[in-house]
């Protein structure tokens, strides 16, 4: 009587190891980001750095009509310049980045353009927010920054920074612009305040020059009631002659 084996064959043992393996390949997570940028310098306060931008298309209906960019902490709109960008697309700068777009590209074509950065902060990492819009309406937010190893679904690009070069420093902001109209020539007159003139009045009753009128009045007054004293008294002398 032959024994019944009593363990799984080796050709059944390499299928199910096969399908394992399949199994965790599927659950392992999102790939590489779809969209993902490059920096000629990749270098904390590096100046005038070209950054390479690259956008896969995931749409078969339409291609890409617009990038909108939100920019890291550190990099100002206004540092920001276009450097190149498929035919017809325009650079639009916006309050916390830029758009760049125009007529949408074949569908299936992935959009790539470029910038220059007049200085990149000194940070260790970058993260462009971006989100894509389709000429049909279709819109992708690539705008997730993973944090601490874990991997997300929509991963925004992130540019990682080499630690500055010695002596590296912060470009210093731009002066005020200047205005536009010159101010006018001629000062504003205005009031001396009470409180001098107060003062001023009380120093020229100190010094007697401000009571001339009064004490020319006293004098003629008391020169009448002399007068009249005088001739009254020389009536009084005549009638007691008589």
């Amino acid at each position: 009587m032959n024994a019944t084996p009593t363990g799984p064959r080796p050709r059944r043992l390499a299928l199910a190891a096969f399908g394992a393996l399949v199994a965790v390949g599927l659950t392992a997570g999102p790939a590489a980001a779809h969209s993902e940028v490059k920096a000629s310098d990749p270098s904390a306060l590096a100046e005038n750095v070209t950054l390479s931008f690259t956008s896969e298309a995931e749409s078969d209906s339409a291609g890409i009509a617009e990038l909108r960019v939100v920019l890291p902490k550190g990099i100002a709109p206004a540092s920001v310049t276009l450097k190149e960008a498929p035919k017809e697309w325009k650079f639009t700068a916006t309050p916390d980045g830029y758009t760049v777009g125009g007529t949408a590209l074949a569908t299936g074509t992935d959009a790539a353009y470029s910038i220059t950065v007049r200085q990149l902060p000194d940070e260790k990492s970058l993260a462009f927010k971006t989100i894509e819009t389709y000429g049909d309406g279709k819109v992708s937010r690539w705008i997730e920054v993973p944090t601490g190893g874990q991997k997300v679904e929509n991963p925004a690009p992130v540019l990682d920074l080499k630690p500055a070069a010695p002596g590296a420093k912060p470009i210093a902001p731009s002066p005020s612009p200047t205005p536009t109209s010159a101010p006018s020539a001629a000062p504003s007159v205005q009031p001396p305040p009470a409180s001098a003139s107060a003062a001023t009045a009380t120093t020229a009753e100190e010094d007697g020059s401000g009571g001339g009128g009064t004490a020319t009045a006293i004098g003629v007054a008391a020169v009448v009631v002399v007068l009249a004293a005088a001739a009254v008294w020389w009536l009084r002398r005549g009638r007691g002659r008589n």
